[in-house]
């Protein structure tokens, strides 16, 4: 690989020596360049095959200077206005920033004002054609990096030699996704429809990754750019746009030109935040005179001290065009971001293009255009897969080093290092291991410990695709020590769709079998219960089942995520450790480890509108937006069938929302409630509240309650997990530079148990647990909600979050804590 010079600066007017920000800074006859960023300093990397660079700037002279090959140099620059482009400008001297009277801050609100008139949906209807494509590279890899051991079957893939970004840094092409489409709004009703025309992406081995999965995080990643928005989504975070409605508040702005070339003139407006921590761009605007304060461009980066993890550079371009009735549409947007884990490692680059054409304004259209699902295939784009119909349909050409991607990922499928590689990656991050048709795994759960089994092993694995499309068989086989019991597991799946069951859409049908332990009442989300580092638990741990559970299952889902899931268990429950089944009616003589049978019918519907989702080996990791999860339960129990010995009927409904508060962060909302209809239930089989007794802070459990502690035949409640994103924190100087982040919650949970189910009212049920010396363990819940809140610190070390929890009350309890301290790994940007 060619060696290039570096050279950087600083950019300043020639007149008032004031920094210019964001000057363009390119190499001559090439694509390759850079921006200045808001103090005007520059760097750029020249290819040891070019010897000059070039500055331009809105209304100033260009610039082009010389640079000395093969010696790291530093060349300012003064540029001088343009009297042919801007009308006369009056420099003031330095003062005190302030919104009031401040000519900037009047014309931002005059685009505020405006926004509305501004965007498509002022419009009846308003339709055009867009493509999109996204590409990832690997970035700044050293000059010796292409020689390492590890690569030498790959070297394919460093074939291109223009696979060099703007700053010179070696750049490997890794992935690519494209997608034609048709848009289709209308004002009123509200709609928006996209018919996606053709659709394609780079595939790897679906074994090892989800690829419907993978193309939505990057879609999520790299999201549309609308200026017009309050809020912009830029790497899974929220960013307050400059023309929101609240931006003058956050950012400063600043007259830089008027531009007279173009009808109507334009000006150009800088802007940069307040806070340079805060989740705010920098950049500039480019402003309509025409009346309607639209902007005709936009230029976006945010600063390098910003509160984002990972984030080595960030620019976006959107581009307006003038239509015919005088308005800006939309016609380009760009959007380029660098993850790394530090300044000068290997990282990940990634850019989306967006191109808009084709627009029709106000023109009638069927009820049918807009019906059905948001998105819509149009005759199964993804046979167009050919490069000659792309090269046919791709409004914009692919860069020299974007080409190959398609060929190079099919390419590495091939190679029998590669897939050994992804095989192991597997293994390390969703605990799987493959095995021809097999995968054998999860493998945090092959030992663990606890006080009923004392020292377990566990060992098990499932088939995959290469062994049947349509049945699929999973088994674990586990031993405890202590118990000197056998526990397994097996189960038995027939895919209804010719279609992996696990991915989506589900629809199949599931027979199972499970002889294992289980501590009532811990509802484990994306984890394992016999996981190994769940093994650590605090206070008194001896409350655990024996469980025989025969389930059959039908689960269908739908490409709108509405789903249902039908299901028949039969189980048989024996009490272990202290927990004893004990019927209130038999107290004079008290017989020991009851059994528990009961039979239940049950159904589940979920509706979970736009749901995205990164599908894993084992869980679904969701990638939460704006819109509601709605999920409803019902359960049946069926006395005197294969066993049953209760009647009853359990109704429960449960409610997510993530709500954004602009730069104040956002709130995850979580409403829960159930009611069970019933007389002389037993207490296992009412609902007993999820509780945490590990150091591990979870989201949906009561992290300061003990396991079956609170029992209920009917409950409320809520759950509010607040994360500030560091508002507070970026404004204490020694704290700002951490990047550390706020985040409060509060849980309450109100609800009882009515006399016909209370074995202290004398009910013909089991009674409540007792510990070794008596005393009652389990409670129904008083007319006062159990309440716990915390107060913690995220992002320490840009993965541990941190929370000081208060229980508020309930403290007369046996073995409680009324505070406690909790962690979290979580990974975000």
């Amino acid at each position: 690989m060619a060696q290039s010079t570096q050279v950087k600066g600083v950019i300043t007017d020639a007149r008032t020596g004031e920094t210019l920000p964001f000057v363009s800074v390119i190499i001559p006859g090439t694509t390759q360049g850079t921006s200045a960023d808001v103090d005007g300093k520059y760097v750029i990397a020249v290819p040891a095959t070019h010897s000059r660079i070039k500055f331009t700037y809105v209304g100033y002279q260009s610039i082009e200077k010389p640079v000395t090959q093969g010696a790291e140099q530093v060349i300012n620059i003064k540029m001088s206005v343009d009297a042919t482009m801007l009308t006369e400008v009056t420099v003031k001297g330095k003062s005190r920033y302030r919104n009031r009277d401040n000519p900037a801050v009047q014309l931002i609100r005059q685009v505020i004002d405006n926004k509305e008139k501004n965007q498509a949906g002022n419009y009846a209807t308003v339709e055009y054609e867009q493509y999109e494509k996204i590409s990832l590279a690997l970035s700044n890899l050293s000059e010796n990096f292409r020689s390492k051991r590890i690569f030498r079957n790959y070297q394919f893939l460093f074939t291109d030699p223009d696979s060099t970004d703007q700053d010179g840094k070696s750049r490997l092409p890794a992935y690519m996704e494209e997608k034609l489409s048709q848009f289709y709004i209308r004002k009123n009703p509200a709609t928006k429809k996209q018919w996606v025309k053709a659709n394609r992406r780079a595939e790897f081995d679906p074994r090892f990754i989800d690829n419907k999965g993978l193309s939505k995080y990057f879609n999520r990643l790299y999201a549309d750019i609308n200026i017009y928005d309050n809020n912009l989504f830029i790497a899974t975070n929220m960013l307050l746009s400059p023309i929101a409605n609240t931006a003058p508040t956050f950012y400063k702005y600043f007259i830089r030109d008027t531009i007279k070339t173009q009808t109507p003139w334009l000006i150009e407006l800088g802007f940069v935040p307040r806070n340079k921590t805060d989740l705010l761009f920098e950049g500039k605007l480019f402003v309509t005179l025409d009346g309607n304060f639209g902007v005709q461009n936009a230029y976006l980066t945010v600063n390098k001290d910003i509160n984002l993890n990972y984030l080595r550079d960030l620019e976006a371009r959107i581009e307006f065009e003038k239509s015919i009735d005088g308005r800006y549409h939309l016609s380009k947007t760009t959007l380029g971001i660098e993850f790394a884990l530090g300044e000068n490692t290997p990282g990940i680059f990634g850019q989306r293009v967006v191109n808009l054409k084709n627009y029709e304004i106000n023109t009638t259209r069927p009820d049918s255009v807009y019906a059905g699902p948001l998105v819509e295939m149009v005759d199964n784009p993804d046979e167009r897969q050919n490069e000659a119909y792309w090269n046919l349909i791709r409004p914009i050409p692919l860069e020299k080093s974007e080409s190959v991607i398609y060929k190079n990922v099919d390419t590495l499928q091939t190679i029998p290092s590669f897939r050994r590689t992804m095989s192991y990656a597997t293994l390390l991050i969703a605990g799987y291991k493959t095995v021809g048709p097999l995968e054998i795994g999860p493998v945090n759960t092959f030992y663990s410990f606890n006080p009923v089994e004392g020292f377990r092993l566990r060992f098990g694995g499932r088939t995959t695709t290469e062994f049947s499309k349509r049945m699929y068989f999973e088994t674990y086989a586990a031993y405890g020590f202590k118990d000197e019991k056998w526990k397994y597991f097996l189960s038995g799946t027939y895919s209804l769709n010719n279609k992996s069951v696990y991915s989506f859409p589900l629809k199949y049908v599931r027979a199972s079998f499970q002889r294992d332990t289980k501590i009532p009442g811990q509802d484990l989300q994306f984890v394992q219960e016999d996981n190994f580092l769940l093994s650590f638990k605090r206070g008194q741990n001896n409350r655990w089942l024996y469980n025989d559970i025969y389930r059959i299952e039908y689960i269908s889902e739908f490409e709108n995520h509405f789903s249902y899931k039908l299901g028949f268990t039969q189980w048989n429950q024996r009490p272990a450790g202290i927990l004893q089944y004990i019927p209130v009616a038999q107290e004079g003589n008290l017989p020991t480890n009851t059994d528990l049978n009961n039979t239940e019918l049950n159904i589940e519907l979920r509706y979970a509108p736009n749901e995205q989702f990164y599908q894993g080996k084992l869980y679904r990791t969701p990638l939460f937006n704006k819109y509601p999860i709605f999920t409803v339960r019902y359960g049946a129990g069926l006395k005197g069938f294969l066993g049953g010995e209760n009647q009853y009927h359990n109704f429960n409904a449960n409610i997510f929302k993530r709500a954004y508060l602009s730069q104040f962060g956002y709130m995850d909302l979580t409403a829960e409630g159930g009611y069970v209809i019933g007389k002389n239930i037993p207490f296992p089989l009412l609902t007993i509240h999820r509780a945490n007794q590990t150091y591990a802070y979870q989201l949906n459990s009561y992290n300061l309650m003990n396991f079956l502690e609170f029992v209920s035949d009917h409950y409320a409640s809520i759950n509010v997990q607040y994360y500030m994103n560091g508002f507070l924190f970026n404004k204490i100087p020694l704290l700002k530079k951490l990047k550390l982040r706020e985040v409060f919650s509060f849980k309450a949970l109100a609800g009882g148990l009515r006399d016909e189910n209370n074995p202290d009212k004398r009910a013909s049920v089991y009674r409540f647990p007792v510990d070794e010396q008596g005393k009652t363990i389990s409670y129904a819940l008083g007319n006062v909600p159990y309440m716990e809140g915390s107060i913690g610190v995220a992002n320490i070390f840009k993965i541990l979050r941190l929370d000081l929890v208060k229980r508020f009350n309930y403290l007369n309890h046996p073995n409680v804590a009324e505070w406690g301290i909790r962690g979290r790994f979580r990974f975000d940007f």
